[in-house]
């Protein structure tokens, strides 16, 4: 299965001008579980899908609120620098949607 068919939400969003989060909002506890718990989701899976160094990505469950949030560099240019087509960052959660669960 897709990530995009277990989430609830993925939202990506700018944490500064030079890094993205994305917030993966699962349904329900045992959702999250199977998620958090597949080994699918890893820095180097992550740094695959989006051509950036895998020490430089980080993932962090909160198991309270389902939440599973993914920080990584820009891939591309800095937010508003020449050649950015995603000043936002909000466009940049569909290559972590596809990820086989």
């Amino acid at each position: 299965m897709r990530l995009y068919d277990l989430a609830k939400t993925i939202r990506s969003k700018n944490a500064g001008p030079f890094t993205l989060t994305i917030d993966v909002v699962l349904p329900d506890e045992a959702t999250f579980r199977r998620v958090a718990g597949s080994g699918a989701l890893t820095p180097g899976r992550v740094a695959e899908l989006y051509g950036v160094d895998a020490g430089r990505v980080r993932i962090v469950p909160f198991g309270r609120v389902r939440t599973i949030k993914i920080s990584l560099p820009r891939p591309g240019p800095s937010s508003g620098a020449p050649g950015d087509r995603d000043v936002y960052g909000c466009q940049q959660h569909f290559p972590l949607a596809g990820l086989r669960i």
